[in-house]
């Protein structure tokens, strides 16, 4: 696999447009982070790390609302083949407010509301809106 953050994002995004309550997603430290940003926005329910020693894995409880998904759509930004770099003072707001933006900073991942506050740029990971 080349790109695990996209292969991640892809299986909440599919799991969701399916209307599965569970999805589970091979361990790894940098999309346990992201799980806390989603969780954190509310895009999730809930989360937890399971498993033992290689086979650990992250178990998303998936969040919706009326019967429809929260999350409506998940976008990789920087990949592999080209990575995406944003400045503080070019960070804008994602649809209108709605939306969110992962931001891997020198600080760790924030949200583009928490990079802005902190004055801080860096490689844009994804949007979720």
């Amino acid at each position: 696999m080349t790109d695990p953050i996209a292969d991640m994002l892809i299986r909440v995004k599919n799991a969701q447009m399916a209307r599965h309550e569970t999805v589970l997603i091979p361990f790894s430290k940098l999309k346990f982070e992201i799980a806390k940003i989603f969780k954190k926005g509310g895009w999730i329910s809930n989360f937890s790390k399971n498993g033992k020693k290689v086979k650990k894995y992250i178990e998303i409880t998936l969040r919706y609302v009326d019967n429809q998904p929260k999350i409506s759509d998940i976008k990789r930004i920087s990949k592999p083949s080209r990575r995406v770099y944003i400045k503080v003072d070019d960070i804008k707001v994602v649809r209108q407010g709605f939306g969110s933006m992962i931001i891997s900073t020198p600080q760790g991942l924030l949200t583009d509301k928490e990079a802005k506050t902190g004055k801080l740029g860096g490689e844009v990971l994804c949007e979720i809106y």
